[in-house]
């Protein structure tokens, strides 16, 4: 399992439930990752989606305590029954990212063996907050993209490895 996010300066991921950046270059780089494998996701980030509804072209499991079934996604009750529908899923091969919100990525995180952020060189005014992973000591920057600018904003693709990932 991985996580993938934006994050700026402070480490900030939203604001007001939405993305406080239009970053098309990541944007792009989401959806191409994305797209035919499992996300993961808690309810507000569902609903933070156009119409509520889910993303196109991937398994979308939210984690929606108290929600009722969808047919257009697979809602699940607690952290233990989406850690089991995750095993499952990778033990034939899937590959399952984490995309949100701050309480889904603070409890998967530590099971994560990977955080794709795309670090956004500007501060955003955010309400809510990833883990600085330059502090974390279970986690090492490997990959450091170039900066590049797009849309304003410059922004710098880098892959964190978990070093001591939970099994689940």
């Amino acid at each position: 399992m991985k996580a993938i996010l934006h994050a700026d300066r402070q480490w900030g991921i939203g604001k007001n439930n939405a993305l406080m950046f239009n970053i098309p270059a990541d944007m792009r780089f989401f959806k191409n990752t994305t797209t035919g494998n499992v996300v993961v996701m808690g309810s507000n980030t569902l609903k933070s989606f156009p119409g509520g509804r889910p993303l196109k072209d991937r398994m979308n499991i939210v984690l929606y305590p108290g929600g009722e079934k969808r047919d257009d996604c697979l809602v699940v009750q607690t952290l233990e029954e989406l850690l089991k529908e995750i095993k499952g899923l990778e033990a034939v091969g899937k590959k399952v990212y984490v995309i949100g919100g701050m309480m889904l990525y603070k409890a998967l995180l530590p099971y994560c063996e990977e955080a794709l952020v795309t670090k956004v060189d500007a501060v955003g005014g955010a309400d809510a907050f990833f883990e600085n992973l330059d502090t974390n000591p279970n986690f090492e920057l490997i990959y450091e993209s170039a900066p590049e600018v797009t849309n304003g904003y410059t922004v710098r693709f880098t892959t964190y490895r978990n070093l001591n990932p939970l099994k689940y």
